[in-house]
């Protein structure tokens, strides 16, 4: 069985210098869907159909899937926050719900931060934005010039595999293989270059300046408990509602409907 994706529309626009993919579903109020790493848009495909009365809207971020930016693509804050306004302008989105996981998240809330007033709702499913976080082994190996370039080549599909489901033990095991097959050389590069950006100290202040942005935005955080890679006492601190679950680090994909369902209801509450 391979894993297959809902979504219906599929074009590239530019944003800056990036080429990036963007792939949509259904009519309504924006919902924009932003993945982590090592995924794709296609990390959403089984959440974006059970969202209803809504135009789900899912990118590549920059060089994952296919989406493609320069070697010196700007992987700062500001950066990725930037990528994020240049993205949702160039779409026509006044305001939008936004739903953000793993790095997407650092984009998502980066934007957040600076744009607040841009945003119908915030959907936070397990990502870090926090100082005192100490990053996992994988991130730290990944940190490491020379060793990092080591593991992205060695790291075959059952080493990959592996890994996946041991931050989601529910996972399909066809998704992680389709995870996999779309971790292309581009993407490890991409990868590598974004969490040597992202040493902890970055996030100093603009955490709590986060938190202070989003205090009119309706916020939720969606925590799947299991997850090995980041604690779930930072759940809490990321401001607005927060209902812990019992699932790991992709709770969208070991559980699609109780995300769809959260989703479903930050924006019927908003409308």
């Amino acid at each position: 069985m391979s894993w297959t994706s809902s979504f219906t529309k599929r074009r590239t626009i530019t944003v800056g210098r990036v080429e990036t993919l963007v792939a949509e579903i259904g009519e309504g109020p924006p919902v924009l869907l932003l993945h982590g790493n090592p995924d794709t848009h296609t990390v959403w495909s089984d959440v974006a159909q059970s969202l209803t009365g809504v135009r789900v809207i899912a990118p590549d971020l920059p060089g994952f899937g296919a989406s493609k930016a320069p070697a010196d693509f700007d992987v700062s804050l500001e950066g990725q926050a930037e990528f994020v306004r240049g993205l949702v302008s160039a779409l026509g989105l006044d305001q939008f719900h936004l739903v953000v996981h793993d790095i997407g998240g650092v984009y998502g809330l980066a934007f957040a931060t600076l744009h607040p007033q841009r945003l119908l709702s915030l959907t936070i499913f397990n990502t870090i934005f926090f100082p005192d976080y100490r990053w996992h082994f994988w991130a730290r190996v990944w940190r490491t010039r020379g060793l990092g370039e080591s593991a992205m080549a060695i790291a075959n599909r059952p080493l990959f595999v592996r890994e996946l489901l041991r931050g989601s033990p529910d996972m399909p095991r066809d998704y992680a293989d389709h995870a996999y097959d779309e971790f292309h050389r581009d993407a490890k590069r991409m990868a590598l270059r974004w969490y040597r950006a992202m040493h902890p100290t970055v996030w100093q202040g603009w955490d709590t300046r986060l938190v202070e942005a989003i205090r009119d935005v309706p916020t939720q955080v969606v925590w799947g408990d299991k997850d090995p890679f980041i604690q779930s006492s930072f759940a809490e601190r990321l401001g607005g509602s927060v209902r812990h679950v019992a699932h790991g680090h992709w709770v969208m994909v070991e559980n699609p409907q109780l995300a769809a369902d959260a989703i479903n209801a930050i924006v019927a509450r908003v409308a």
